[in-house]
């Protein structure tokens, strides 16, 4: 029983610093107190408001939690609360340019990041994605319009930014082997919106434009139908997940 009781524990501290980096912590200091969850929502709070302050001395600096004029942030809640929202000073600068020069063409326009980096520890990998492990890669949400062609500000179609695809082309074979994930049954969960995209592109343009950004990731079909040419533009590759619901970018060290 013991042992089925400490295994059951171990378990927990590997979904918690898999989710969040600092919850297998906050677990394993709980478990010495009789109210354990309690104390664990108490110390894991303490750690991620901590890290705000503690993270810049490791090269990581936090996103934007709340939607301000003319920046980018956050697009859910939850990205913060997991400390999934930090990246190194360079790639929030590019974000935060980004977000002001789009505004000058499209005042309306809101750019909203999705997972980005945890607060410490460079190859400390952010799962799932194969890359988010150095601060310097951030996802950032694709813009959305209604039937009627009416441009949703900081909306996206799912209720976290991933997995409402936008349909095309593919020239990747089915595989039980990689992270590229169709989620067909999860598509009509989706409010029936479209890609805006003239914000899109534009985002896409700047970011290209940019010498601070390495390269940038969207699926082929995407890149075609924006009219997108830049070199930078790339796709990701058939065993990464589907890059057609949200924009990787890279920023260089």
């Amino acid at each position: 029983m013991k042992f089925i009781k400490a295994g059951g524990h171990i378990l927990i501290v590997i979904i918690l610093t898999v989710l969040t980096q600092l919850g297998g912590l906050a677990w394993l200091v709980a478990l010495r107190f009789k109210r354990r969850l309690l104390t664990f929502i108490g110390i894991y709070a303490a750690l991620s408001v901590a890290s705000i302050w503690i993270a810049p001395q490791f090269g990581r600096i936090p996103l934007n939690c709340w939607a301000s004029p003319n920046t980018a942030s956050v697009q859910s809640p939850l990205f913060c609360t997991l400390n999934r929202h930090y990246v190194t000073p360079e790639l929030k600068a590019v974000l935060q340019d980004t977000a002001a020069s789009l505004t000058t063409h499209f005042p309306d326009a809101k750019l909203r990041v999705l997972d980005a980096g945890f607060p410490y520890i460079n190859d400390f990998p952010l799962l799932p994605h194969l890359s988010h492990h150095d601060g310097r890669k951030a996802d950032i949400a694709l813009f959305y319009e209604d039937g009627t062609g009416t441009y949703l500000p900081g909306r996206t179609r799912s209720p976290i930014g991933y997995f409402a695809f936008e349909e095309g082309p593919t020239d990747c074979a089915p595989s039980q082997l990689s992270l590229r994930w169709d989620f067909d049954w999860l598509q009509a969960a989706w409010p029936d919106w479209q890609l805006e995209e003239e914000r899109t592109r534009r985002t896409l343009e700047l970011l290209s434009a940019d010498e601070r950004v390495r390269r940038i990731f969207i699926e082929p079909h995407l890149k075609a139908r924006l009219g997108l040419t830049h070199e930078v533009i790339r796709f990701q590759g058939c065993r990464a997940a589907r890059h057609d619901d949200h924009i990787h970018i890279e920023a260089r060290s």
